[in-house]
Formats: C-alpha cells, structure tokens, sequence
C-alpha cells in the first residue's frame, strides 16, 4: 500500500479544480486541433491545394490532417520522458501553449494564391507542431484527474479530460458554423471567415493557461520526487518491459479513433457538404455535426460512470458493440441527402463512440507502473491515433473514390473495431490497483492475459503465509 492514498488526500474543492483544469485545458487543445481538420473539410483543398486538382487536393489536404498524427509519437516520447522526470503539470502548460501558437498562426498564413508553394508549406509545419502538441498533452491530463482521483472514482475522473474531446468538436463546429452561416456566409467564408476561428485560440489560450497553472502536480509524482525514484530512461524502460502492452492498448484505442474522426477529421462533413459529394448545406451539415458532438459528450460521461460502477472493460465491449452495429446505418442515413437522418445517423454514432472514449483514462493509467506511466500511457494514446485516425478521412475518401459507394468506408471502420474489441479482450481489469509508487511491484505484471501466471505468482507472493 501506497504511504499516500491518492486521490484521497486532496480535499473534494482540490478535486473539483483538477477536473475543471483538465476539462477547459483538453478543451482548448482539442477546438484547435479540429478546427484544422474541419477546415481542411471545407476550404483548404481550394485555398492551399488547388493546383493538384479537385480529387488530389481533397486527398491532399485531408493528408494533412493526418501528418499530425506522425508527429504525435514525437510529442509523446518527449512529453513522457520530461513528464516521469519533471513532473505532469509542467507538460501540460508547455503543450497548451505550442497548440495554441500554432493554431493562431495558421489564422493568418497567406494562401497559395498569394505565396505560391510557401503557403503550403508553412501549413504544413504548424499542422505538424500541433501534432507533437496533441501528442504530448493528453497523457498529462489525463495523468493529472486520475492521480488526484479517489480509487473509486477514476472512471468517472479520467471521463473528464475525455470531455474536452467533444466540447472542442462542438466549440469548433459551432464556431465555423457561425462564421459559415451568419458572419461571413458564402464567398466570405472561403476569402476571410475560416480565418478568425484560428485567431480565437489565441484568448483561449490565455484562459487555459491560468486555469492549468493553479493546479497542484500530481501527488503520485510528488510522492515518486520525493523519494527520488525517478527514472533516468522511462521511454526505453518502457519498450525493454512492456513493448506488448503499449501495442495493445493501442489496438485498444484505434478503433474508436477510426470512427471518431469520420466526424472530428472532417469526413463526413466534407462528404456531405462538398459538391463532388452530396451537396448538402454546408452550414446545416456543421450544425449536425455540432449537435452530434453534444451527444459524444453525454455518452463520454455516462461512461465514466460505468467504468466504476461495471468495469473498464465491460463498458469498453459495449461500446465497441455499439460501434460495429452502427458503422453500416451511419452512411445509410447520411447518403440520404436529408439533414436529419444525417444528424440521426451521427446520433447513433456517438454512442459507441462516448462508451468506448471515457474509460480510456482509467484503463490506461492502471495499467503501467508509476515510474514510467506518463511514456507509457501518451505513447499508447500517440500510435492508437497513427493505427486508427490518422489517415482515417483520406482513406475513406480514396475507398469511394475507388469503389463508387461508402459501404467501404463502413466495412473499413468495421474491421478496426473488431481488431480492438480483440485488444480489449487480452485486457484485465485493474479497477482499483494502488498507483502509487509503493506498489509498483504489483503494477508491473498482470496488465494482460498473458501475464496472467507473473501476476498469480506475485499474488501469491504478497499473501502472508499459513501458521
């Protein structure tokens, strides 16, 4: 048992603080991060990449998107090294900050029409500091609600930093659908509109970092400085022992992040909204998006309850459940052309993807040791990302372009979700496991089927013996 009980320590106004930190700071993160992959839905294959032609540009730009993602396992290693080395909350304020410079950035480039090649260019490079950014932000905040979390609570805790995910989608969405549809509708949209969503994050930015700042570290971390039992190397410490266990919990994470960013990547927005597509209204399209995004909030905190009350892993086969019988109805009702079988068809959609995003924070912090969870969990979460959402948009729009029909696209996203229904069924449940550093002995085995005889021998170790 740890010396300290974490979670416990800290007084219900000191948890309510890490949550709304966590919350607003994700948030942030997240509105920036999609407003570029909605973008490059909407407009930036014609401003950027309109030499290559209508279909290459689409291509192009929804690749974009996914060049982030690659740059991910850079922000990953780095924040996990520094973040098991100098501590949680310092990763949080420095990624918070790079997400937020380049997204303002981005709000002012020049397009290819008054830069040439170097517009382009310059695109490029910002998407790839938000890469690294992403990557290196989600384990600290994570980190830091499920840490600070009561032991029965982390379910619901690490739910919290997950919220961020659909309010940045929903604060996005809803802030490009009021450029779109009131501020600068039509032909303004294409010329200046799209701009000032990116220069927004600039005030957000300022408001997440004094939220973040007012936070106390971790007292897992505090407790592993104190004692000195940092370690020198966490990111090879990591690939030397547990190199399975991050190749499975990111199969655990790639199918929803597959699904996820047929919505969050742009997708179907595009899909929808483009000409070459369906042709729908590009505001009423964003506006269904927005509204589906609402819906993944909900399903993502109802399943922070369930992870504590039935487990991670029996909310996560649900929810991958959900997800494979919908991924078929999904493009059944958005092919219709109407605006509300396309918001019905998100709806279903998001609740799979709420059960199966919620408990990824508990599930991931419980399975790797304390000394070197921060490398272990962001590097999990960084190439869960590159397997399943990274090229997820231009694959799916290269399967209908090659095939005539989104029935692709579902088989697609069908397959990925079944190869981490598998991931999470070579999972075991660890729901209330000590994270201190006292106890990582039993951290370090039994996280898998496969370890299951290193974990029973070490059970079997610490019972005391028979007189």
């Amino acid at each position: 048992m740890s010396t300290v009980q974490h979670g416990q320590r800290s007084s219900a106004r000191d948890n309510r603080r890490v949550a709304f930190a966590t919350i607003i700071g994700t948030t942030i993160e997240w509105y920036d991060f999609f407003i570029y992959a909605n973008a490059a839905g909407l407009v930036f294959a014609k401003l950027f990449f309109e030499p290559a032609g209508a279909d290459i540009g689409i291509l192009i730009s929804f690749a974009s998107v996914g060049l982030s993602f690659l740059f991910r396992p850079l922000g990953a290693f780095l924040a996990g090294h520094f973040g098991d080395r100098l501590g949680r909350r310092a990763m949080l304020v420095i990624t918070l900050i790079m997400m937020g410079a380049a997204t303002t950035l981005i709000g002012v480039l020049p397009t290819f029409e008054t830069a040439g090649v170097v517009a382009p260019v310059l695109l490029l490079l910002l998407r790839i500091l938000q890469g690294i950014s992403a990557g290196g932000e989600w384990g600290g905040a994570v980190l830091m609600a499920v840490e600070h979390a009561p032991r029965g609570k982390r379910g619901l805790f690490g739910a919290f930093p997950q919220l961020g995910v659909p309010l940045g989608m929903l604060l996005a969405s809803g802030v490009l659908a009021l450029m779109s549809g009131v501020v600068s509708p039509g032909a303004a949209f294409v010329q200046w509109g799209w701009r000032i969503p990116f220069l927004l994050s600039f005030v957000l930015i300022v408001v997440g970092f004094m939220v973040r700042r007012s936070v106390e570290e971790s007292p897992v971390f505090e407790e592993i400085a104190q004692k000195k039992q940092q370690t020198r190397t966490p990111v090879v410490e990591l690939f030397r022992k547990h190199w399975l266990l991050v190749i499975i919990a990111a199969l655990v994470f790639a199918g929803n992040n597959a699904a996820g960013y047929m919505t969050t990547g742009g997708y179907i927005l595009s899909y929808a909204a483009n000409p070459a597509g369906l042709a729908m209204d590009r505001t009423e399209v964003l506006l269904a998006v927005t509204g589906s995004a609402a819906l993944w909030f909900i399903f993502t905190l109802v399943s922070g309850y369930l992870a504590d009350s039935i487990g991670r892993k029996k909310t996560y086969l649900i929810g991958y459940g959900c997800l494979i019988v919908t991924v078929f109805p999904l493009f059944w009702l958005v092919n219709t052309g109407n605006i509300w079988a396309l918001f019905l068809g998100l709806a279903l959609f998001t609740v799979g993807l709420g059960l199966t995003y919620g408990p990824q924070a508990a599930l991931y912090s419980e399975l790797f040791p304390a000394s070197i969870r921060f490398s272990g969990v962001a590097i999990s979460y960084a190439l869960g990302a590159i397997i399943g959402g990274a090229f997820a948009p231009m694959i799916a729009t290269a399967l209908v372009q090659a095939t005539g029909t989104t029935a692709s696209v579902s088989l697609y996203l069908l397959i990925v979700a079944l190869v981490s229904t598998a991931a999470v069924l070579v999972i075991r449940e660890r729901r209330g496991i000590d994270l201190g550093i006292n106890n990582q002995a039993e951290q370090e085995v039994g996280a898998t089927i496969f370890d299951r005889r290193r974990a029973d021998a070490a059970d079997s170790a610490a019972e005391p013996a028979n007189v």
